[in-house]
């Protein structure tokens, strides 16, 4: 094969991680500048942006007015294990994974909070599980989107309006890029790093009527950590969902969070999220279906991620090598468009099978992503030719 030439134009922004993702268009250290930092976050000014930062977030997220939203710690992880330790254990527990961070929560209900009746629902990377093996009148804990694998729900029909369970929904990858029905779903989890750029270590946790009420009525049989208690003599700490964080937050980080939001609100607020997002999508979709070399790891086009993108080499080639020397080679692009400074941290998940992982959420832009594609391009044929000659 011939090798193409080496591309003439770079990304503007080569930061194509899935976690922590690139910032927002135009960002820069000048947006922190009213960060209150030196100050202490229950002080008027730390618990005023704060609060200023669950507002918004329901602004922007469109969150139902009737849901609490509070601010956590440790992340999308301990949003979810807040909501897991508080509230499993009062009715048997469908888990679904398809892909790492779902086994996560799987290791979780089976081997930590060891719920015996816990029903686990599994699938391969690639595909979803069998939806309507859920049954409702058990507690349902699952990921939307499964970040290291590329696969989402494709929607909430499959979840019964009348459930009498309560439904934990993982929502760290798919908040601000893809649409949440807030009716299906009783907690919602996610990070700030994640959809909007923002600076890491922070979770947020989103909390329907019946998950209040189930913190309210029920009081699980283990131990709870300060960290992951939501109560105070049989009811709601109402402080924690405005702005009253449990442990220390970093201001310099609420400072980022709020930015990103003012960003996002800015450009149209959801909508115009989920417009760029599903825009970038397109682009490595349009490219994807003309590149004989590539498919989509996800085999159903109603469950792909339009932000954690994942893409596998089909060249027949490349294929007949035994999958060392199949990871081998794909690294091999990875690392030379790193080191070309186009595109960085896009290998796929350590858990995962080899391919290609390009965030395409709403802050990075579509033609930055089109730039990429010529350059993968590219890096293919330059290590297919290397392939070749060693053979």
């Amino acid at each position: 094969m011939n090798t193409p030439a080496v591309p003439a134009k770079r990304p503007v922004n080569p930061n194509f991680s899935s976690g922590p993702c690139a910032k927002r268009p135009g960002w820069s250290l000048q947006a922190l500048k009213d960060a209150a930092l030196g100050r202490s976050h229950r002080a008027k000014i730390g618990k005023a942006k704060l609060k200023h930062a669950i507002d918004l977030t329901r602004e922007v997220l469109e969150v139902p007015s009737e849901y609490r939203i509070g601010i956590v710690p440790a992340s999308d992880t301990g949003a979810v294990e807040m909501a897991m330790w508080s509230m499993l254990g009062q009715r048997p527990v469908d888990v679904l994974a398809w892909e790492s961070f779902g086994l996560g929560w799987v290791t979780d209900v089976t081997k930590q909070l060891k719920l015996a009746d816990a029903r686990v629902i599994k699938a391969d990377y690639g595909k979803l599980p069998d939806l309507g093996q859920v049954d409702f009148s058990h507690d349902v804990v699952f990921t939307w989107n499964g970040t290291t694998s590329g696969v989402r729900v494709p929607d909430g029909d499959w979840i019964a309006a009348d459930r009498e369970g309560l439904t934990i929904c993982d929502a760290t990858s798919a908040a601000f890029a893809q649409a949440l029905p807030f009716d299906k779903l009783d907690v919602v989890t996610f990070s700030w790093q994640k959809a909007l750029g923002s600076e890491a270590a922070h979770g947020m946790l989103i909390l329907s009527p019946r998950a209040v009420e189930r913190l309210e009525s029920y009081t699980p049989p283990w131990p709870l950590p300060k960290i992951f208690r939501m109560t105070k003599g049989g009811k709601l700490n109402e402080g924690i969902f405005v702005g009253e964080t449990i442990n220390t937050p970093s201001l310099l980080c609420v400072e980022d969070y709020l930015d990103a939001l003012q960003w996002a609100k800015s450009i149209g607020g959801l909508g115009a999220l989920m417009a760029r997002a599903n825009a970038n999508f397109k682009v490595l979709a349009d490219w994807a279906e003309r590149t004989p070399w590539i498919v989509f790891f996800a085999d159903d086009p109603a469950t792909r991620s339009n932000t954690s993108v994942t893409l596998k080499i089909v060249d027949g080639a490349v294929r007949r090598l035994d999958v060392a020397a199949q990871e081998a080679f794909l690294k091999s692009i990875t690392a030379r468009l790193d080191k070309e400074g186009v595109a960085h941290d896009i290998n796929y998940h350590r858990d995962a099978p080899p391919h290609f992982r390009i965030w395409a959420g709403a802050t990075i832009e579509a033609s930055d992503l089109a730039i990429l594609t010529e350059w993968l391009d590219w890096a293919f044929a330059v290590e297919k030719a290397a392939l070749k000659a060693a053979a």
